[in-house]
């Protein structure tokens, strides 16, 4: 066998990887903490020290809840999507911030990507379509990062299309 044979692998003309976007690090909702805790730990004080010590407890209730919201938003960051393309597959892997996995295959001569635009907040949703199925793809991304990810799928079904080209080499 041959180096330049990859065991009859193809070779990928697109490949991307989707994760969900958070804004806050890990730094900045350790920062984010510390003060919520602070503010909630000076204003229970202030109820305390008034006589109304019910509330101190409430404070402190709060700031847990506020980090129970973050722990679970960041657990669902653990979600992602794969879209690769070959010259005879186009597949997508949805994948659950639970590890749960679904898979699609589709001929990327037969496919076509939809897009669901509205006139004020531009492009809302993508879609895989071929023969009855549709499929919505790069929920994750906000509308100008859809239109970038659009442009590059189409580019890559193109060449995808075009059936794979043999280069010659010296």
């Amino acid at each position: 066998m041959s180096p330049d044979n990859d065991s009859g692998r193809e070779a990928t003309i697109f490949s991307a990887v989707i994760t969900p976007h958070r804004s806050l690090n890990h730094t900045g909702f350790v920062v984010l903490m510390i003060a919520v805790a602070g503010v909630s730990f000076v204003s229970g004080m202030v109820f305390l020290i008034a006589g109304a010590w019910p509330v101190f407890g409430f404070f402190g209730l709060d700031a847990l809840l506020i980090w129970w919201a973050f722990k679970v938003n960041y657990r669902a960051a653990a979600a992602y999507e794969e879209v690769t393309v070959t010259a005879s597959a186009l597949t997508v892997r949805q994948v659950t911030h639970r590890g749960q996995a679904r898979e699609w295959s589709f001929n990327p001569l037969w496919v076509r990507l939809d897009r669901e635009i509205m006139d004020e907040f531009g492009l809302q949703r993508l879609f895989l379509v071929s023969r009855d199925r549709k499929l919505s793809i790069a929920g994750f991304l906000g509308p100008d990062e859809k239109e970038s990810f659009a442009t590059a799928l189409n580019a890559a079904l193109g060449e995808a299309r075009r059936g794979p080209t043999r280069t010659a080499v010296p």
